[in-house]
């Protein structure tokens, strides 16, 4: 049984289950790299050096500041941030059930998973969970962790209830602020009809097993080649085929060799997975 990273109840209504928080996500397979000397490989260690004296500076002599202005700091103290810390209540309200596909992908951050806390609490975290399940619907509220506020989002993933984090409205930057096409303009009906076509020949129910992190399985085996003194073979490069007009790149691609398209999804628990 893995260790809860926080411990809590999930409220809705009157009813409280007690929970506990548990990483949905691993990255134990992850290559981790340290900057060397190239020189003689030793490590590169950091220190903290003062810009105004140009002198390393200890632990016990630093402060956090806040700049308001170019090279005007406001100092903020360890009583500072105990002030302005949110009150840990060590539960997740449910203020609202919204619709599962109501929420943008912009705004989902990192997935836990919920489990009940005891036999007790295990009735009511099976009711809400297949209760959201055939109501369609999230719990969307708030809870802290590691001394933070979070909005959150719970939803019946098979067995288990999730609890993904989401980013705070203000957190979203707007897109008004980029140079965009206008919705239903640029193309025509014949092209829009093609690339309905092309979508169909690849369309394909959910399934992450489908995919791969070829990157990292690339740098695994040079790091491989490396260990036994062999000479790293880099993957031959696909040149990118020249398009000569938009409609000509669609029939093309529809001219390849496709597999049929796969039967419509069935039912959903959230937009991710639409």
């Amino acid at each position: 049984m893995p260790r809860a990273i926080w411990k809590g109840a999930l409220s809705f209504g009157l009813v409280t289950v007690p929970v506990g928080l548990y990483s949905a996500t691993e990255r134990a397979s992850e290559l981790h790299f340290r900057l060397l000397h190239a020189k003689d490989e030793s490590p590169i260690d950091y220190k903290r050096v003062c810009e105004a004296e140009g002198v390393e500076v200890p632990w016990k002599d630093i402060v956090k500041g806040y700049e308001v202005h170019k090279g005007e700091f406001v100092v903020m103290t360890d009583k500072d941030f105990a002030r302005a810390r949110t009150e840990a209540t060590q539960t997740f309200t449910v203020r609202d059930f919204v619709p599962a596909r109501a929420i943008d992908f912009l705004y989902f951050d990192q997935p836990y998973y919920l489990a009940p806390e005891g036999k007790a609490a295990a009735k009511s975290y099976a009711l809400l969970r297949d209760a959201l399940a055939k109501a369609e619907r999230v719990g969307v509220g708030t809870f802290v962790l590691r001394q933070r506020e979070h909005l959150g989002a719970v939803e019946p993933v098979g067995d288990a209830l999730v609890l993904t984090t989401l980013r705070f409205a203000h957190e979203i930057r707007k897109a008004d602020t980029l140079d965009l096409p206008a919705a239903g303009r640029g193309w025509d009906k014949r092209e829009m009809a093609l690339a309905l076509q092309l979508i169909d020949t690849l369309a394909h129910d959910w399934d992450p097993r489908r995919y791969r992190d070829t990157y990292h399985e690339v740098l695994r085996e040079a790091i491989e080649q490396k260990l036994a003194g062999k000479e790293i073979a880099a993957p031959p490069r696909r040149k990118p085929a020249r398009v000569v007009s938009l409609a000509k790149a669609l029939e093309q691609s529809l001219k390849e060799p496709r597999r049929a398209p796969a039967k419509a999804a069935g039912r959903r628990t959230s937009k991710r997975a639409a």
